[in-house]
């Protein structure tokens, strides 16, 4: 046996030195790719020294080309070469432009009678394609066709496939092996030598990482019901569907990449991907640059979409259920047009420029803040205009349909027809075109007054959303404006939540629910246009005095696709992670983002924390306008051990009787552990068993708690290091820890008419051991197995 132990060890390391030895030859060649781009870097900048608008122009071209080959170079630099495949001959033997056959299926006469074949092609996949300096291929680009074949083949349907491999590397060091034979039934020869196969497989080597609190890139681990979706046609609306631990946020991130991969000039608007939480957007935003993307990809947490929502992570704090649901429904939709009309009424602070009457200096000081009279003097008389003859301009400009703050040019215009209407110029002549020359000087003369200009700033202002928004904190006002929509009830808590936004500019913090409302508001409320701001000279233009030749420099290549993504609104293509988590008024709000987008929808109906999923599908079906669309469904749970599983399937039995859970692939046969709390102390009884499980697993424990139980859980567990990390029940969609702690089902449960299907999602976080801790409100038996549990 130890005979044996030690020839598998010496066979796997000979096979990390072939791989080593290769891994150098590419490292090799990337140096060499390098240097050439920092040449073309230094010989951009000297034809930028000649002086002429031509090399100028020259320069920048050349710079940008060069700047993003370098950057891309070197991004990929470390840990971009993770698998291999061996293949049989293929059919005609044609080879594509990355210099790989080109061939499916292999030729009639690859294997041979007595079951034997050589290896006629070995391809290296990676994050970015590698050709030496004769353009044969050294690392084929993992999106490329001809790298298909490393996740699509399977025992069941081969290829030419004979062996995968997995390889394992930490910057320029090959650190293992693992193999796969998709033909066991041949005897394939590699170089005269019977092909080596090392390990159980590369899924379960994959599987059995530790994780960390950054996704592992699963490149390596796709699956083939996953590479399908992945390489689906991008055209209409893609949705794919599957339980817990099934790859779906690894198969979005993947297609994001796969798409510009495919067809980059189409998805130069950009590839949007909506998270719900920022945990989850800071757990996958680094394995795009892995993946040989950046750049052309945003990853935004669903409380970040707009930029009303302050901060790098945009809004993070959560609303009550009972809140959350007012918010979340498309209820809403009448009463924020309703609120973005009537806040131009709203009283605003009196250093804000609010008056009483305009033009009537004596009567300023003690104004309030709503104009309620206009006077104006024109031919040597005051014209006044009260606040009934107010009330019905702005009555008529409100007619219509269009944004408010665009409303305000016609706000004006109808304001100076009222006012030449009572004005002695209209009869002072009879000629049409003196008449018209008159009222021409009179509008000039009275909208560039300074009383009329301080009337329109305060009765026709330009509302913000977050002034909206905080102006739905009064109780009274926001009864008049949701009257027949909501009750008594739900307007009274919805207006005490907006309570913490200031009254005067609505600074304050939001709520992830708030961000969607902001974002109807702005659509409501429109934006005026601004004027153009003047680019900056160049400075190498000033000190080299070109900006004599060149006063207006034109804006360049690379200047203008910054510009362009900070300004983007809109993108080419929308992936939805966690779909079934978003409410009827995110899904406008994302749907604003893609009017003219293709889509990736993923999700699962099963781990959905809404409660009112036709809802959310109406406005998801409204979102998503008439695109054909196209379903996928992933069946096979790679994270969780059957154990695990099997537990998690009893809640969804109770949350969504008759839905089956995804099969989970592996068994650890480590049974999840039921705690009672000891003692009474639930802090103590928790913080035992993460320190339990930090010290079987190698990687992350994650202590999931009810929402309002985060900032003591938090405490409770500040001691234990990096590798603990406590969060609320809604925060753990989508992440997966080594070691999971679930703490009280029965109130993770509780929180909302959606809480059995959040505690499902809490009990599938694990990779390798799950501790349920349970209190009293989980009326545990004997066993410590809490109610919810139990069979």
């Amino acid at each position: 046996m130890a005979a044996q132990d030690a020839a598998v060890d010496s066979l796997r390391d000979r096979e990390i030195g072939v791989e080593q030895e290769h891994l150098d030859r590419v490292y090799h060649r990337l140096e060499e790719k390098i240097d050439e781009a920092e040449f073309l870097m230094h010989d951009a900048v000297k034809r930028g020294q000649v002086g002429t608008p031509g090399a100028l122009a020259e320069r920048d071209a050349q710079v940008f080309r060069a700047g993003v080959h370098l950057n891309r170079l070197n991004s990929e630099f470390e840990d971009f070469l993770f698998g291999r495949i061996d293949l049989l001959l293929g059919k005609d033997g044609e080879r594509g432009p990355d210099g790989a056959y080109t061939s499916v299926e292999p030729a009639e006469d690859a294997v041979r009678e007595d079951a034997t074949a050589d290896i006629a092609e070995t391809l290296h996949i990676g994050r970015i394609g590698v050709l030496d300096a004769d353009y044969a291929p050294l690392v084929i680009d993992w999106r490329a066709p001809a790298a298909a074949p490393f996740y699509r083949s399977t025992p069941k349907d081969p290829g030419r496939v004979v062996r995968r491999r997995v390889i394992r590397s930490k910057g320029r060091k090959v650190l293992g092996v693992e193999d796969d034979l998709m033909r066991p039934e041949l005897t394939a020869y590699l170089g005269g030598e019977k092909l080596p196969v090392i390990g159980d497989g590369a899924l379960m080597a994959a599987l059995g990482q530790a994780r960390s609190h950054t996704m592992r890139d699963i490149v390596a681990s796709i699956q083939a019901e996953q590479d399908l979706v992945i390489r689906a046609p991008a055209a209409s609306v893609t949705e794919v569907t599957g339980g817990p631990g099934t790859g779906k946020t690894a198969v979005a991130l993947h297609r994001a990449a796969y798409l510009l991969y495919q067809d980059r000039r189409r998805y130069a608007g950009g590839i949007l991907i909506v998270s719900p939480t920022p945990l989850l957007v800071a757990y996958t935003e680094g394995v795009l640059p892995s993946l040989g993307e950046e750049g052309q990809v945003a990853i935004r947490a669903i409380g970040s979409l707009t930029e009303e929502a302050t901060g790098p992570e945009g809004a993070t704090a959560y609303d009550e259920p009972a809140i959350a649901r007012i918010k979340g429904s498309s209820r809403m939709l009448p009463v924020l047009r309703k609120a973005a009309r009537g806040a131009l009424e709203v009283p605003r602070p009196a250093d804000a420029g609010g008056r009483l009457a305009f033009g009537d200096e004596p009567e300023r000081a003690a104004a309030p803040a709503t104009p309620t009279r206009l006077r104006v003097v024109a031919f040597g008389a005051r014209i006044e205009l009260e606040a009934d003859e107010l009330r019905r301009i702005r009555h008529n400009v409100l007619g219509g349909t269009a944004p408010v703050n665009l409303l305000r040019p016609r706000a004006r215009k109808l304001l100076l027809d009222a006012l030449w209407s009572k004005s002695s110029g209209r009869g002072r002549y009879t000629d049409p075109q003196l008449v018209a020359e008159l009222r021409s000087s009179f509008d000039e003369d009275v909208s560039t007054e300074t009383p009329f200009l301080e009337f329109l700033d305060a009765w026709w202002p330009e509302l913000t959303p977050r002034r909206v928004l905080a102006a739905m904190a009064d109780e009274k006002r926001l009864a008049r404006w949701s009257r027949r929509i909501l009750n008594q009830g739900e307007a009274r808590r919805l207006a005490r939540s907006l309570k913490r936004l200031d009254t005067a500019d609505g600074s304050g913090p939001l709520s992830v629910h708030d961000v969607a409302l902001l974002d109807e508001l702005q659509a409501l409320l429109g934006t005026p246009a601004r004027p153009k701001r003047k680019r900056e000279m160049d400075p190498l233009d000033q000190l080299s005095g070109l900006e004599e030749l060149m006063p207006q420099r034109e804006e360049t290549q690379w200047e203008r696709a910054e510009r362009l993504a900070a300004e983007r609104t809109e993108y080419a293509h929308v992936i939805v992670d966690e779909a079934q988590d978003l409410t009827p008024m995110q899904w406008r709000m994302v749907g604003r983002r893609g009017r003219h987008a293709t889509w990736t929808i993923v999700g699962d109906p099963a781990q959905s924390s809404w409660s009112d999923p036709d809802e959310a599908a109406a406005a998801k079906d409204e979102a998503l306008g008439s695109r054909p669309r196209r379903r996928f469904t992933l069946t096979v749970n790679y994270r969780n051990p059957a154990e695990i599983a099997e537990l998690a399937a009893k809640v969804l039995a109770l949350a969504m009787p008759g839905m089956e859970s995804p099969s989970a692939v592996r068994s650890t046969g480590v049974v999840p552990r039921f705690e009672p709390v000891r003692g009474g102390d639930l802090a103590a009884t928790v913080r035992a068993e993460a320190r339990r499980l930090l010290a079987e697993v190698d990687g992350t424990v994650g202590v999931v708690v009810a929402m309002d139980r985060r900032a003591e859980a938090r405490e409770w567990l500040a001691e234990l290091g990096e590798r603990v990390v406590a969060l609320g029940s809604l925060e753990a969609k989508g992440l997966e820890y080594d070691a999971t702690v679930v703490v009280s089902p029965a109130e993770i449960a509780d929180e909302s008419p959606a809480g059995l299907r959040v505690l499902y999602v809490a009990l599938t976080r694990a990779t390798q051991q799950l501790t349920v801790v349970s209190g009293e409100r989980d009326v545990p038996d004997a066993d410590g197995v809490p109610d919810l549990l139990r069979d």
